[in-house]
């Protein structure tokens, strides 16, 4: 059939079930929102901010397991999806950016809105196509969709000038794709899988370490079946969250510098560690060189750049997850025929003692405290069928993280490598957009919500009815702490004050519902009637600012040199 470029890749978004993408149009992308207007079956977003619109992509493809697309157009609307691409990047998302370019003769003349996107973002994309004749655009979306959602999951960017946008092909989209060298791991060393399978089974004391490579690779019914035939120990990582029943008996919680004191003895004082996706980032680790420094490693990866690049792997499984995981299983199954039975039932009443020993605690007082908040949250969401939680970056994060119970995978949508700011309410929209029958709530700070706040008037136009509770402490919550805990408390440029901008009245003035609670006695009511009333809905919850995140391990410091919450002065706000 004979089209324009533009068409042609709308037609390419179609054949790769594209049904809503995430943008702000622009002059070098004009040809492709023509091309919207004429006709098609997917379903646009036009957010505030293209940062917005790359985020919204993300919780996209995060709820639903699909790839996210974000438009932008050229120059300062390309650059603007930089953060999200890096945040796909570290996080391993699976995106497809298409972006407009100037035309083709313009290029490298510093003409208006030019911008070398590809060259900019060559360090955090998995490839990246700057395209430059009509002919090739199917090939490039078709090969874009394919490295974006195959083996190790992650951003893609496809740049088309604007005159390649305009001109004509006799377009047919590719049945198959020809990539030299791009060869993810397909198969699985059945000798290593084996290896691995009696080295846990010979443990006294083995963890399954899950990161968010489980989730990616759909390989979460998979992980419970091998925990329950082995009665193996299960912490999940902030990533990996949701991937394993967190009301599980076999769930034991968190790790890393706001992770659970039970959770990281459990890491750190096992004989077998068994890395499934993970990735030993160094907010998990602490200081590395003293992490499960008496444990044999057993790591499962479909990255295989990721074995060994920080700790040593002494088995060392290749593959994708879902296989290896599968024949971990049938492994364990075999040995139980064989009358082999598993040694880990005093390991887990150890860690159950150890779990009741230091359970997570905060104070009391008048003010109402941020703990309390999500709670309540939990409490007034647990008879949902399908929750989906997004947060921001900072304390509400990782309150969010030790509070909020999440038993469905896909179910916790967060930024974990780059910690961008101001991630949660655009990510809310993208997951409403792809899981429309979910309940949709956004943690956030007040800190990370004004990054992104305008975002609500793509929520309210959309008709979402997601519902964002600030968890509002009038500070840059997690550097205060640090200021306080590292810095004699020296509180240098945090104060943001909790009326400045009154969020109930923003969220009117968006056409949202706008709520507030300052106490414990209103704080119920005022969530149950956002969670009710069926609109984008932001609720103000007024906390105490002096209130810090525990237990922490201090930067640097070993994963067993946790600091825990204790009672202590109060130190002034100011």
């Amino acid at each position: 059939m004979r089209m324009n470029g533009a068409d042609a890749l709308l037609r390419s978004l179609e054949a790769e079930g594209v049904d809503a993408v995430f943008g702000v149009p622009g002059g070098a992308i004009l040809p492709t929102y023509d091309a919207l207007a004429r006709g098609t079956s997917i379903r646009h977003v036009l957010a505030r901010h293209e940062q917005g619109a790359g985020h919204m992509a993300q919780g996209f493809a995060r709820a639903s397991g699909r790839v996210g697309v974000a438009f932008a157009t050229s120059g300062p609307g390309a650059t603007n999806l930089v953060t999200p691409i890096a945040d796909a990047w570290m996080d391993s998302t699976p995106l497809v950016c298409v972006t407009g370019q100037v035309r083709s003769h313009l290029i490298g003349t510093d003409a208006f809105q030019e911008c070398d996107i590809t060259g900019i973002t060559i360090p955090i994309v998995k490839h990246s196509w700057l395209v430059q004749d009509v002919d090739e655009l199917p090939h490039a979306i078709k090969a874009a969709f394919h490295i974006a959602s195959t083996g190790r999951c992650g951003p893609v960017l496809v740049d088309i000038p604007r005159d390649v946008q305009e001109a004509e092909l006799d377009f047919r989209y590719p049945d198959e794709i020809d990539l030299p060298g791009w060869r993810p791991a397909a198969t699985v060393n059945t000798k290593q899988v084996r290896a691995a399978a009696q080295a846990i089974a010979d443990a006294e004391r083995p963890v399954l370490y899950v990161g968010g490579g489980t989730i990616n690779a759909e390989a979460c019914a998979e992980l419970r079946r091998l925990a329950e035939l082995w009665q193996l120990p299960v912490v999940t990582t902030l990533m990996a969250k949701s991937a394993f029943p967190e009301t599980h008996d076999l769930h034991f919680g968190w790790p890393g510098m706001h992770g659970a004191k039970w959770s990281n003895w459990a890491m750190n004082k096992c004989d077998v560690l068994v890395a499934v996706g993970a990735r030993f980032d160094d907010r998990v680790t602490g200081k590395l060189s003293e992490f499960a420094a008496g444990a044999a490693v057993v790591h499962l990866d479909v990255d295989a750049a990721e074995i060994g690049k920080l700790r040593r792997a002494d088995i060392p499984v290749v593959g994708p997850l879902k296989q290896i995981l599968a024949e971990l299983g049938n492994a364990f199954e075999a040995l139980k025929d064989q009358g082999v039975r598993a040694q880990t039932e005093p390991w887990l009443a150890q860690l159950a003692d150890w779990r009741d020993e230091f359970p997570l605690r905060y104070g009391e007082g008048d003010l109402l405290k941020p703990q309390l908040v999500l709670e309540t949250l939990q409490a007034q969401t647990s008879g949902r069928d399908d929750v989906i939680w997004t947060t921001g970056v900072g304390q509400h994060q990782m309150w969010a993280m030790q509070y909020l119970l999440c038993d469905r995978p896909r179910s916790f949508i967060t930024s974990g490598g780059l910690g961008t700011m101001g991630y949660g309410l655009p990510a809310a929209v993208g997951a409403k957009a792809a899981r429309p029958d979910a309940t949709v709530v956004c943690v956030d700070g007040d800190g990370c919500f004004q990054m992104t706040s305008q975002e609500l008037a793509t929520s309210v136009t959309e008709d979402l009815p997601i519902v964002v509770v600030i968890v509002n402490n009038g500070y840059l919550g997690m550097v205060r702490q640090w200021q306080d805990m590292f810095f004699e408390e020296r509180f240098s440029q945090v104060r943001l004050a909790q009326d400045s901008p009154d969020y109930a009245k923003l969220a009117e003035a968006y056409g949202a519902v706008g709520l507030r609670a300052e106490t414990g006695d209103e704080l119920e009511a005022t969530l149950a009637e956002a969670l009710a009333c069926g609109r984008t809905a932001v609720v103000d919850c007024r906390v105490d600012p002096t209130e810090h995140c525990f237990p922490m391990i201090p930067a640097g410091a070993a994963a067993l040199d946790l600091v825990e919450y204790e009672e202590r002065r109060a130190v002034p706000v100011s």
